[in-house]
């Protein structure tokens, strides 16, 4: 399968007038820093063949968007709205794009002291450095037939990392059990990762 590793790919009748090209132009006008999008309101221009897997990956038309450097253009204006769709947004338009699993990863953390007064830090495959707590909790989702966890992470808005499985299992090991709940205490919270026993192997 073909990879996409640049951005002069032409007009997408998907989602009107505005081609992949147009939409990393006016991302990029954007300049650095984190963005308002939970302020921008702009037309809805449909929808883009732009799929973020489970894995982490970015797919444009079946062909895996490979530069690095364009995948964090685009997490930038990434936005999930309270319909549950989430949005590539420009302060002029906003393109729907398909979401597997969550936005980003987890892929690594730093555990700073112990107990009630534990600090964590997990990083993202943007290179975010989120720590946990009320604006960043940890909620991990499980299945009630197969018990399979899905840690997830709020990242920012309405958008949550995937914690990979090692990372979740560097979770676990530090965890304590408060009112028969295994979790981890960080930034003045607990936040549970399960049942006691839930997450044995």
């Amino acid at each position: 399968m073909s990879t996409l590793n640049n951005g002069n790919s032409g007009n997408n009748g998907n989602f009107g007038n505005t081609g992949l090209s147009a939409l990393i132009k006016a991302a990029r006008e954007q300049g650095d820093g984190a963005l308002p999008v939970e302020k921008w309101h702009p037309e809805h221009c449909g929808d883009m063949d732009l799929v973020i897997r489970k894995d982490g990956s970015w797919w444009h038309e079946g062909a895996r968007i490979t530069r690095a450097p364009l995948v964090k253009l685009f997490s930038r204006v990434l936005r999930k709205d309270v319909d549950g769709e989430t949005y590539l947004v420009t302060p002029v338009e906003q393109i729907r794009i398909t979401v597997e699993c969550a936005h980003f990863l987890a892929v690594r953390v730093d555990i700073e002291g112990s107990g009630k007064h534990q600090r964590l830090f997990l990083t993202t495959n943007m290179d975010e450095v989120i720590e946990v707590g009320a604006k960043h909790p940890l909620i991990v989702e499980t299945d009630t037939k197969t018990l399979e966890p899905t840690p997830l992470l709020r990242v920012r808005g309405r958008l949550d990392a995937l914690i990979i499985r090692s990372v979740f299992y560097e979770l676990v090991e530090c965890a304590v059990e408060v009112d028969n709940r295994l979790g981890v205490y960080a930034g003045g919270g607990f936040f549970p990762l399960g049942p006691k026993g839930i997450h044995d192997v």
